[in-house]
């Protein structure tokens, strides 16, 4: 009987699992929020992921149980490891991806290298941060923020004024974090994946080229990466993976600084955008891995294909017409570019898909993926 893989979230990452699934004999299933999702391919059930009976009926009949996102509250998470599901990621690591506080704490404690932080509870204590870190810092609202949600540069402590107001209406209590506002040459991000029984991974670190807080491209391996970069952010991957005790794949995202330091900016437990490229640019995609990984299977090798594999996301799409309607122009120009598409119908900004080149002449497999990605703008 083949291993039956739950997967909670039927957006693009749990589509992009279904292919690897396939080929490994593994019977992928899904719980999708809506009906015509992108994993809609393998949603066997569609509800609500805040609800733990409609969690616990979709995982009795999986052996392991993973995710798309990381906003499965954590009543629920409990309630599923209290019936005996096997959840990998579990609650204790998932918690650190779930709130931002709970993660710089955590990582401070393992001596990780990340921006000056606070939790702060009022305009004062935002502004005398401000006031010591240079007069601007990096708000954070510590739950839900992602590509450049929740997140805003001030220079005044009443500029989040209104999250500090929505916070006192939750009544809970609760802050805000606060980083300094780092001085950086460029993003980076460190992949790692986990197994249960302890193995570990580690993809090579990539560059990461952000436009109005989302991710546009990636380049693998990141270029001008000394071996020391290489195996400093590789050894970051690997010991906040076995301190948070994640199982499956882990996103790192850091910052190179203007003195060469590499520091925590977020983390991601689950195959992420800055892993895309793997698809095609990696002997084991990233998710090929995050199923072996949850499986507890053994992993897979993680070298580039070529020398160089550049990943352009396709962001908004064609306002008048599908991404189909491009696919035979964009070969036609580009044969050597491989197109994914997540099944999302067009809207500015939305991520609809992306385009992964690989070769040995880094200029031209970059032109080629941002050519071929461009056929399907306006």
């Amino acid at each position: 009987m083949a291993l039956r893989v739950g997967v909670v979230g039927g957006g693009q990452l749990a589509r992009m699992m279904i292919a690897p699934a396939v080929e490994l004999g593994v019977e992928i299933r899904v719980l999708a929020e809506d009906e015509g999702m992108s994993a809609s391919l393998a949603a066997t059930a569609v509800g609500d992921y805040r609800d733990a009976d409609t969690v616990l009926a979709f995982a009795r009949d999986v052996d392991v149980l993973t995710f798309d996102h990381e906003h499965v509250p954590q009543d629920v998470l409990a309630t599923l490891v209290g019936e005996g599901i096997s959840v990998h990621p579990g609650p204790d690591a998932l918690k650190f991806a779930q709130d931002k506080l709970v993660m710089r704490a955590r990582l401070q404690e393992l001596g990780m290298p990340q921006p000056d932080w606070a939790a702060v509870t009022d305009a004062e204590e935002l502004q005398a941060f401000i006031d010591d870190h240079g007069g601007r810092a990096v708000v954070k609202t510590p739950r839900g923020g992602y590509d450049g949600k929740g997140v805003r540069v001030v220079s005044a402590g009443t500029e989040a004024d209104d999250w500090f107001a929505t916070l006192a209406e939750d009544a809970h209590g609760g802050a805000l974090l606060v980083e300094e506002l780092v001085d950086f040459t460029r993003e980076l991000a460190q992949q790692v994946a986990r197994r249960p029984s302890g193995a570990v991974r580690a993809y090579p670190v990539v560059e990461t080229v952000q436009r109005e807080g989302v991710c546009a491209e990636v380049i693998a391996p990141a270029p001008h990466s000394s071996d020391r970069l290489q195996q400093v952010a590789a050894g970051i991957g690997v010991s906040i993976a076995e301190g948070l005790g994640v199982t499956g794949m882990l996103a790192v995202e850091l910052f190179e600084t203007t003195d060469e330091r590499l520091l925590v900016n977020e983390l991601a437990m689950r195959p992420h955008n800055s892993g895309h490229w793997s698809q095609d640019g990696a002997v084991t995609s990233q998710f090929e891995q995050h199923l072996r990984a949850v499986l507890d299977l053994p992993l897979g090798d993680t070298d580039p294909v070529a020398g160089w594999a550049v990943m352009v996301n396709i962001l908004g799409g064609p306002a008048e017409e599908s991404l189909d309607a491009r696919f035979a122009a964009a070969m036609d120009e580009h044969p050597q570019a491989k197109v994914h598409t997540y099944g999302k119908a067009p809207r500015p900004g939305r991520k609809v898909g992306h385009v992964n080149v690989v070769g040995d002449e880094l200029d031209d497999v970059a032109y080629q993926a941002r050519a071929a990605a461009s056929f399907f703008l306006d």
